[in-house]
């Protein structure tokens, strides 16, 4: 209302959107258009106008005196390349047209999946997640205003403790990797006061690079050594190499591992390095509906991708990880916990508890580097558990595990590809050998209408030749034909 009341004002305002005029123009703008209309325009920028009060406070004489001390090698003398301003509508044009690059990974049959699942996600979870009693990043601090949210979050918990078979679990985590590399260093807290090598940790090959990456970062910088296990040639860990483990810290390993295979011989893997060293195991949450959990052959700390409950993969975008564990890791595990207590009236009340190692109460004495969650998107975990049901979760593992195998058998029959692993079993993932480089394989296929799965050149080079293919509950016979007459032309004419 105060601009549409001076036609001066308004002209000011046209002039300074045509000519893309800069933030410091635009605030010279804001004081114009007061004094214009006579009236006083509402300072929503703190403590403007006032900026030669606060240079002669530190005792400068001009803005650009605050930058004298940056060498002038590396001052920016131009502006940044950036677009004039937008109006919105502008602003959504364009938004739309670099979404409208991406790839809908279900306007196409797909065998993409490499740490996160193409999944169905019931309609009933987001219309419920997206209550106003649940849709905010509020932290329940406050029990007393916060029941709801907080028996959900213990829920959670509930669910992801039967799921793993281990008594205790957070209420989520950023990822999986987050999760295995706060796990790692949490067994070092715990156990290298028994351990006869408490600095040394032990990590299978078979570990995505990326996953490793974060281990890494969260190892280098507190004295811990890591350690690679070699797996056999039929990707199973190298058993006899595990037991050089026997008085570190730690062993960390994956079921299914990076190219899919379910180990049976990792359920012998705690008798063999002892209980002074945890045993943190990396699960596909949905295999343990078909799969014993880890937390029944003897791992101590279970951590995984909350992602196929809840929420479809993102490309970057907000996931959760799960971390579950003994009662021996309690109180030096990572995130948040919700605690089932009673109140002054002697009903059941539920509260945050042990937040004490977090980074907003110890701060540098925290135990952890994480100091939140992902409680809305583990919420909408908690909804789909609940809607699948222990019956409903071994239904849905049934159907990943037959279109694995299905593809397997359909893809293995093609000249030229053979698997891997041969002989192994297999969850949701499998790696093929191909008679060319993958990405040209990968291309091929793009070029037909379908998504082939992931080079494995690039998480290891020697593996340039080989292709990693997922499946899930999604996979149809038609995708099944169509990625076979993709990948079977492409091979048909390598030479």
């Amino acid at each position: 209302s105060t601009l549409s009341s001076s036609s001066a004002a308004s002209d000011v305002y046209k002039r300074q959107v045509i000519e893309g005029a800069a933030c410091r123009e635009t605030i010279e703008f804001l004081l114009t258009c007061s004094k214009l209309t006579g009236e006083l325009m509402v300072d929503q920028i703190p403590n403007l106008g006032r900026e030669s009060e606060m240079l002669a406070e530190i005792g400068l004489a001009s803005m650009s005196d605050l930058f004298s001390y940056i060498p002038e090698g590396v001052r920016r003398e131009d502006p940044l390349p950036l677009p004039p301003p937008q109006s919105e509508e502008q602003i959504l044009e364009d938004a739309r047209r670099l979404l409208g690059a991406n790839v809908d990974l279900d306007s196409r049959p797909s065998f993409l999946s490499a740490g996160l699942a193409r999944n169905f996600v019931p309609t009933m979870v987001p219309m419920l997640a997206t209550r106003g009693e649940f849709l905010t990043s509020y932290t329940p601090y406050q029990p007393e205003v916060s029941q709801g949210m907080l028996q959900a979050m213990w829920e959670f918990q509930t669910m992801v403790s039967e799921l793993v078979g281990l008594p205790i679990s957070n209420v989520s985590m950023y990822d999986a990797s987050t999760s295995a590399a706060e796990a790692i260093t949490c067994a070092v807290r715990v156990k290298s006061k028994k351990a006869t090598n408490p600095n040394s940790v032990f990590v299978s090959e078979l570990v995505p690079p990326h996953r490793l990456s974060v281990i890494r970062n969260y190892t280098q910088g507190v004295g811990i050594e890591l350690h690679i296990l070699p797996h056999n040639d039929d990707g199973s860990l190298d058993m006899e190499m595990a037991s050089s483990a026997v008085g570190s810290s730690a062993v960390y390993v994956e079921q299914p591992n990076a190219l899919g295979i379910l180990d049976e011989g990792l359920i012998g893997l705690k008798e063999v390095i002892g209980n002074s060293t945890a045993l943190i195991v990396r699960v596909d949450a949905v295999s343990l509906g078909l799969v014993q959990p880890p937390g029944h052959w003897g791992a101590d700390i279970v951590v995984g991708e909350g992602q196929p409950f809840g929420i479809g993969p993102t490309g970057g975008g907000p996931i959760y990880g799960i971390f579950a564990c003994t009662k021996e890791f309690l109180r030096l595990m990572p995130g948040r916990i919700v605690g089932q207590s009673i109140d002054s009236e002697g009903k059941t009340a539920y509260t945050l508890t042990l937040s004490t190692r977090e980074q907003h109460i110890r701060r540098h004495r925290a135990t952890s580097n994480i100091c939140s969650n992902e409680t809305l998107i583990a919420l909408m975990g908690a909804m789909h558990m609940s809607l699948l049901g222990p019956e409903g979760l071994e239904k849905l593992a049934t159907r990943i595990s037959s279109s694995t195998y299905a593809v397997m058998e359909a893809v293995t029959k093609i000249p030229g590809v053979d698997l891997v692993n041969p002989g192994g079993a297999f969850f949701r993932e499998f790696a093929i050998r191909l008679p060319g480089p993958a990405k040209d394989a990968l291309s091929s296929m793009d070029a037909a209408g379908v998504l082939g799965g992931f080079d494995l050149g690039n998480w290891w080079e020697d593996m340039s030749d080989c292709l990693l293919i997922g499946c899930d509950e999604g996979t149809t016979e038609s995708d099944i034909s169509i990625l076979v007459d993709a990948l079977g032309a492409w091979s048909g004419g390598v030479k």
